[in-house]
């Protein structure tokens, strides 16, 4: 191989680096393109939760139900005047030891159950 071609082969690799591994180069602008696309999924699944956030606040602003809804399910609260009554599910059949019982609740929470004898 004489020295001219081996000098425009070092020439052409030369000029090609910062095509393919440079500062600008098609790698570094493909996996900033895939950046790109998560950060863009993430946001779009952040501004979902963030209009749920929303309007969840709105409604909590604007009146009582959504408190008393809160309040029922995530608190366990009941209003005066209410039987609250909580029926067990089953578990795997078994045969119950000593059956005391289950205590009975009233408004305000006041546990009214007998005790066992």
């Amino acid at each position: 191989m004489n020295w001219p071609t081996l000098v425009l082969a070092v020439l052409i690799a030369l000029l090609q680096y910062p095509l393919w591994l440079g500062k600008g180069g098609w790698f570094r602008v493909w996996d900033n393109d895939q950046q790109l696309r998560a950060q863009r999924e993430l946001n779009q699944k952040l501004e979902q939760r963030n209009a749920g956030l929303d309007a969840e606040v709105r409604d909590l602003k604007s009146g009582y139900e959504a408190i008393d809804e809160r309040a029922r399910y995530e608190l366990g609260m009941i209003r005066d005047g209410e039987v609250f009554v909580q029926v067990p599910q089953r578990g795997p059949a078994t045969a119950p030891a000593a059956v005391s019982p289950a205590p009975t609740f009233q408004a305000g929470g006041v546990n009214t159950a007998k005790p066992a004898r």
